[in-house]
């Protein structure tokens, strides 16, 4: 089941973080990624930034760059949130999740 919108960021592993360390510069933005590695809602953050076309910082994992990337080779994907839901759940098929 689809979590609404705005509930996945309470459960967001950058929630407690600097806000700076996401939207960091180039160098830094290998430090902000690690961050999301390990985040529960990435996919959810990741969607978003995708379907709201969110230009700057770090968001599920992926800087601006990497997403403008996927965005200009996936140009006529009207749902990230559905297409990244759904490459979860076959994952989790094959693999479940632990907990």
């Amino acid at each position: 089941m689809a979590r609404a919108k705005t509930d996945w960021r309470q459960n967001s592993a950058c929630g407690s973080s600097d806000a700076d360390a996401l939207f960091a510069d180039s160098p830094r933005q290998k430090r902000a990624k690690v961050i999301c590695m390990g985040c529960p809602v990435r996919t959810e953050c990741l969607a978003e930034a995708l379907d709201e076309r969110i230009e700057f910082g770090v968001w599920g994992g992926m800087t601006e760059r990497e997403r403008r990337v996927l965005l200009t080779r996936q140009p006529n994907v009207a749902s990230w949130a559905f297409v990244l839901e759904a490459a979860r759940d076959r994952v989790d098929r094959v693999a479940p999740r632990a907990g």
